[in-house]
């Protein structure tokens, strides 16, 4: 799957959040949506990304901008995630990482020596009417929001 860039309309998905909300893009219409993609639940790097989103939240929601974060990890996981970081806003669960394949977003990856197939992590700035304003792949966690900012 090639990398999505501005202009480019951002693909449909559908997925239950971390309270077991069906959560859509359309559900968006009107607002622009930070998405951001992050490998698993409770671990630094993602625990990093999430409380810079959630400590911006309401000065996005300022800007006329939501947030949704996106994993590969199940309702229990993301909803305890989201309670242990008093995480406001939805956690997507994909499983069957469909979202992120649709966002380019899912490939390989190296730890260790070892390869395997997974997030890479991302973020993606909608506007109101489902068109890609930025994507920003292989983001740091730190980045994700100074990088919205910068352009909202």
């Amino acid at each position: 799957m090639r990398e999505l860039v501005a202009g480019d309309i951002s693909p449909n998905f559908e997925a239950s959040d971390q309270d077991g909300n069906d959560i859509k893009l359309s559900d968006f219409t009107g607002k622009k949506v930070l998405i951001y993609f992050y490998p698993k639940a409770d671990t630094p790097g993602c625990t990093t990304q999430s409380c810079a989103v959630e400590e911006a939240r309401s000065e996005l929601l300022e800007l006329g901008t939501l947030a949704v974060g996106v994993s590969p990890d199940n309702q229990k996981n993301q909803k305890k995630f989201a309670e242990k970081y008093n995480l406001n806003f939805p956690l997507l669960c994909d499983e069957d990482h469909s979202i992120a394949e649709a966002f380019g977003v899912w490939g390989e990856k190296n730890m260790y020596g070892k390869t395997y197939m997974g997030i890479i992590r991302s973020s993606f700035l909608i506007d109101e009417t489902g068109k890609i304003i930025e994507a920003w792949y292989k983001v740091s966690p730190k980045n994700t929001v100074p990088f919205v900012k910068a352009i909202i």
